[in-house]
């Protein structure tokens, strides 16, 4: 069979082949990886560096990777001056080998190990679904990946559980191609991809992967011990070049970091931790990946109104049991895969109390790939469902575009937000969209807008069904499009803490010390200045570790006040200079005082034991 023909078989299922049958290069599979891929650059990597750090999350990351660099240190270096880092470093390893090339490390250079490795799981996600599925399938599954507001933010951030999720899933990839050659020879890429996420945030990098394959070839008849043993070896064999990091770590930070890995890999799970960390109940995951799939959400809810539901449930409790398992059993192999992915990840995710929507997308992509599916049965069977989600999407972007005209017009007056707490934030707000330069990047963004709204109505109007499902999610792509390169980097600007940091680094001198103070330092959890320390490139420490005799201390007014009431007897305190900033990290006003140690005094630094040091 030919190489055009055993595409066109694979068609055969979809509702559109007739059209592939009269014209066969319509939809081949390296065409449209091109595309695919073309659509995953524009998407991710053009503004990746427009937005400044705007929460503690991302320049907590970043700093790990900029003390590597500046110690020479790639195995456990020391940060905001008492802190190892609390992750492996295998997405810092990333971020400081791209800031070597580039030459500094920055909010691209940050970001670019998230957005490349969610790049390289949809596209070998559309590799592996196009062989299994076909190309249509696979190809709108990838675009939904990338559409979905969880996944998308999640790619354009410096955090490390986009590079975690990515490579979990391409290992679930890997080792089902091992079990489809009938568990022959050694998966090394899957292997290679389990030992990456192991050293990204611990050994549930080996264990999702290695259950979710297992589990599926078990339900496919194979030998329960035999499956046992060759994925124990596996899971170790992953488990090598993550073991030399942890010895080498070990080797320079001793039992603390001992402490660290018990506390962020077993505690955590059993939710014994020393400290509270998003405890949340169960539902809070349904909640999550709800709000995480927006816009696609709204569709399904919209679409519930279309189906016929049978109300009809005979047999009982044991009937229905067995009707599931001979489902199970008649599903072809993708889809037990999407469904064990979704299902065993949901729920191993549900078993600790520390919970966070970041640490379910590993199960987006096989989401994608069901949505997929029922967006284009829907398009079959209920079109007006599909175009309906479409006009909400364009009337959204039309009003979007209305908002914005209205600002840069100046009609919009402040009054409308009050006098309340956060009022003065929500104008700077406004005023930042109102004196947006309207330059050839904003044109261009704005465009790209535009033409999306009229290449979906006019599909519409010219009935053209085939093209309705690309045309929908090609909206959601120029939406987002136009909030990375326009408006929210716009927006967020103004609540980073990067102007405040740059205009202290012409205050404080190059050799002076500058020094965070907190009044309960050293207990746990204590919030550092992560977003000021990165763009002052790692220069403040916390005051209670050092007590020095004179420096610079910047931190929030209140965190200020209480220094001055702590140690006031013993330290003079002079204000230098009054920002006005609302910290991103602290949110308190951003103060910058002088201070020096008055003749005669001693204090005495706080019996802090290395396991007493500060956590976030």
């Amino acid at each position: 069979m030919t190489h055009g023909k055993r595409i066109l078989s694979n068609f055969a299922q979809y509702p559109y082949y007739k059209d592939f049958k009269q014209n066969p290069n319509l939809m081949t599979r390296t065409k449209f990886f091109w595309l695919l891929a073309a659509i995953t650059f524009l998407s991710l990597f053009l503004f990746l560096g427009q937005t400044p750090f705007h929460t503690k999350g991302e320049p907590r990351e970043a700093v790990v990777a900029l003390s590597m660099l500046q110690q020479d240190n790639w195995t456990l270096p020391i940060n905001n001056g008492v802190d190892m880092a609390y992750k492996p470093p295998f997405f810092h390893w990333c971020i400081a080998a791209v800031s070597t090339v580039a030459g500094e490390v920055n909010e691209y250079t940050s970001r670019f190990p998230s957005a490349f490795w969610l790049a390289v799981m949809v596209l070998v996600g559309y590799v592996f679904f196009a062989k299994r599925r076909g190309v249509e399938v696979a190809f709108l599954m990838g675009l939904l990946t990338l559409t979905n507001f969880e996944v998308h933010r999640a790619g354009l951030n410096c955090r490390v559980d986009m590079v975690l999720s990515a490579l979990i899933v391409l290992a679930i990839y890997q080792l089902y191609k091992w079990g489809e050659r009938g568990l022959r020879g050694i998966p090394w890429t899957g292997i290679l991809c389990m030992s990456g996420a192991f050293l990204t945030k611990g050994p549930v990098g080996v264990a999702l992967p290695c259950l979710v394959v297992a589990v599926f070839l078990w339900i496919r008849g194979r030998n329960f011990w035999r499956l046992l043993g060759l994925f124990a070896a596996t899971a170790l064999a992953a488990c090598i070049l993550p073991m030399l990091w942890y010895v080498a770590a070990w080797r320079q930070g001793g039992d603390e970091f001992l402490t660290l890995v018990l506390e962020e890999n077993v505690w955590r799970f059993l939710g014994k931790m020393s400290y509270e960390s998003h405890e949340n109940p169960w539902w809070y995951n349904v909640m999550t990946v709800l709000a995480g799939w927006t816009p696609y959400t709204l569709l399904g809810l919209m679409s519930l109104f279309v189906l016929k539901y049978n109300k009809k449930v005979s047999g009982g409790l044991k009937s229905a049991w067995k009707r599931l398992c001979d489902s199970v059993r008649r599903i072809d192999d993708a889809r037990l895969l999407s469904l064990l992915a979704t299902v065993l990840i949901f729920v191993f995710y549900c078993i600790p109390k520390s919970k966070r929507s970041v640490y379910l997308l590993p199960i987006y992509p096989f989401i994608a790939f069901f949505l997929a599916e029922y967006i284009l049965w829907l398009c079959r069977n209920h079109r007006a469902v599909v175009r309906a989600f479409g006009h909400v999407l364009a009337g959204l972007s039309v009003i979007l575009l209305a908002l914005f005209a209205a600002l840069q017009a100046g009609l919009v007056p402040d009054s409308i937000f009050g006098t309340g707490r956060h009022a003065a934030q929500n104008i700077a707000f406004k005023q930042a969209l109102e004196t947006l330069p309207i330059g050839p990047l904003a044109i261009l963004v704005l465009a790209v807008l535009v033409i999306g709204i009229v290449i979906f109505w006019r599909n519409v109007r010219r009935n053209n069904t085939r093209a309705l499902p690309y045309t929908v999610t090609g909206l959601v792509l120029a939406i987002f499009f136009s909030l990375d390169g326009l408006f929210q980097p716009a927006v967020l600007s103004v609540k980073s803490d990067k102007p405040v940091a740059e205009h202290i680094a012409t205050l404080v001198p190059a050799d002076a010390g500058l020094y965070s103070c907190h009044p309960d330092y050293p207990s746990y959890n204590i919030l550092h200045p992560f977003t000021l320390n990165f763009y002052l490139d790692n220069r403040i420490v916390p005051f209670g570790a050092f007590f020095p005799t004179e420096g610079y201390l910047v931190a929030g007014d209140g965190d200020i006040a209480a220094f001055k009431q702590r140690y006031g007897s013993t330290y003079d305190t002079e204000e230098v200079w009054n920002s006005g900033h609302r910290s991103c990290d602290s949110k308190q006003t951003i103060l910058l005082c002088k201070f020096h140690k008055k003749p005669d005094n001693t204090v005495t630094s706080p019996d802090e034991t290395a396991s007493e040091r500060h956590r976030e």
